[in-house]
């Protein structure tokens, strides 16, 4: 396969063009040749003119690549390796919702002929390859798993706004349903990641592995912020704990904030969703869970706290909330948890504004129906720092006393600033 591949005489697909499925397929651009399938016809458009829907790569990223960008299913037909990369998402009940997988696996089973390979990169609990994405392979094909097409999983670890560590750069497991096809994946993965590739002993090992990533840090971060919690009713700044505690070798370094985002705040829900269909119910995990989705009702309520603290009428409030996307120098807003702080100011009648200047407004519009300020006004009662954008981080004090009323308050949960540059003339509390 691998051959065929670098002889251009086979050509590879990657189904799904996202944050994780555009880099790769550029990636694999420079080496083969490439078709990109993606259902949305204005991103397909988009990337026909050399532009990156999401805003992480620029035009150079197009150049010299070998890549014919499509929405249309029949193309796929001339494929015969195919990259599975379509994002997985938890319902509101934070049941996983395979949705955009098991279509994207129907749309390449159309796509299947005897001898192809699929590779998947999406994020899943351990089985579903095997046991949810393959029988539709099969169905679609009429063709059948491990005889007559190889399946073969490879996680994504690609970090949103991180441009010292791009996809080649890091490296990469291999996993697949035989000796034969873990070797033949390991070696087209080889040609482009730079990192190098680890082999799995098997698809589930694979798919486990990319889980726990997640969740081990979805734990370690509800760890500092139920310290936070803590640590704020006993007037203890958490920063100065964390940086003191930080003095000892072996101490991890972790800071308290929202957990939103497309791994760490739905990664765990997989693996809790698996392991309750086996009849374990996860304690610790569940437990870490709650902490961070309970962390946009603390911050709100200790707004409100102060606000009436200094006899204001929550009613009659202003608040200016800067940055919505889910982390900072990036456009993407999927789980974001500062909505979920908004929507809880709301909720006490409290009117506001939002500003972020990376994230799209029809976006934002589209996917939670609030609409973001192009211009920061005056006269607000507070300001929450939500997310630290690059273009947030050297305002000032007097920058925010400009824009609020008297008793002003600022709230910083990235603790992007330092304490001592805040005087007494501003209320600041951090996370």
């Amino acid at each position: 396969m691998y051959t065929q591949l670098k002889d251009k005489k086979k050509t590879l697909a990657v189904v799904g063009l996202g944050y994780v499925g555009l880099p790769i397929a550029l990636a694999f651009a420079r080496k083969f040749r490439v078709i990109g399938f993606d259902i949305n016809k204005d991103r397909i458009a988009a990337m026909q003119a050399g532009q990156d829907p999401s805003q992480e790569l620029g035009p150079e990223s197009f150049e010299g690549t070998d890549i014919q960008f499509t929405a249309d299913e029949a193309i796929l037909k001339e494929a015969s390796f195919f990259v599975v990369a379509v994002p997985t998402d938890v319902d509101p009940h934070k049941v996983p919702d395979l949705t955009p997988l098991k279509k994207a696996s129907a749309t390449v089973g159309r796509a299947l002929s005897k001898g192809d390979y699929v590779v998947y990169e999406s994020t899943v609990y351990p089985g579903c390859t095997e046991e949810d994405c393959m029988p539709i392979l099969e169905s679609e094909s009429n063709l059948k798993g491990y005889k007559d097409f190889k399946i073969g999983y490879s996680p994504e670890r690609i970090s949103p706004g991180d441009k010292s560590r791009t996809v080649t750069d890091i490296l990469k497991i291999v996993a697949g349903c035989d000796e034969e096809s873990t070797e033949n994946i390991a070696k087209i993965y080889s040609s482009v990641i730079k990192a190098g590739v680890y082999r799995a002993s098997t698809i589930k090992v694979a798919e486990a592995a990319k889980v726990i990533e997640n969740t081990q840090r979805d734990l370690n971060i509800s760890l500092v912020n139920e310290l936070a919690i803590i640590f704020d009713r006993m007037d203890i700044d958490t920063k100065e704990v964390l940086a003191a505690a930080g003095t000892k070798w072996n101490f991890q370094p972790y800071s308290p904030g929202l957990v939103g985002g497309h791994c760490i705040g739905v990664d765990p829900y997989y693996l809790l969703h698996k392991s309750k269909q086996l009849g374990y119910d996860p304690q610790v995990i569940l437990s870490g869970r709650r902490v961070n989705d309970g962390m946009p009702a603390f911050v709100a309520k200790r707004l409100v706290q102060l606000l009436t603290q200094k006899g204001k009428n929550l009613s009659g409030c202003k608040v200016l909330v800067m940055g919505i996307t889910f982390k900072e120098n990036v456009a993407d807003i999927r789980n974001s948890k500062v909505v979920d702080v908004v929507r809880e100011l709301m909720d006490y009648s409290i009117n506001v504004h939002i500003h972020d200047p990376h994230a799209s407004p029809n976006e934002v519009a589209h996917a939670y129906r609030l609409t973001l300020q192009d211009e920061i006004s005056t006269g607000y009662d507070a300001v929450i720092i939500a997310v630290g954008h690059r273009e947030f981080l050297d305002l000032d004090h007097d920058y925010f006393i400009n824009i609020q009323k008297e008793n002003p308050i600022l709230l910083d949960i990235k603790g992007i600033y330092k304490r001592e540059e805040m005087n007494s003339t501003l209320t600041y509390w951090r996370l």
